[in-house]
């Protein structure tokens, strides 16, 4: 990734903070565990406009914490551990999302 690029993601990441922290309302408690589910989440996602950033965020259930499930505990759902997160760039690679992201912020469709 260039410089240009970079800048973008960081400005990105930056509205994408600000839209968590004031509170945007995400569908982050419905987890995608089966493929049943993923395909909901992806063709909702595939269903916006590429440029809808906000319904994204819902849609994915995005949030600027890991996702700790009751049922096991011992397991932190966080961007940084998810198979789509690319670390050097701080990305993520979902083709419905493609996304500057934080390591520790999660979504439903976190996959090891």
């Amino acid at each position: 990734m260039n410089e240009s690029n970079d800048q973008q993601l960081d400005q990105q990441r930056k509205k994408i903070h600000d839209l968590l922290a004031a509170g945007l309302e995400t569908d982050w408690q419905h987890r995608a565990y089966s493929d049943a589910e993923i395909q909901r989440v992806v063709q909702g996602l595939q269903g916006l406009p590429p440029d809808d950033l906000q319904g994204q965020l819902r849609i994915a259930g995005f949030t600027l914490t890991p996702y700790v499930s009751e049922e096991d505990p011992e397991i932190e759902q966080a961007c940084a551990t998810c198979m789509y997160y690319i670390t050097h760039s701080r990305y993520c690679a979902l083709p419905e999302l493609k996304l500057g992201v934080e390591a520790e912020w999660s979504c439903n469709v976190w996959r090891i």
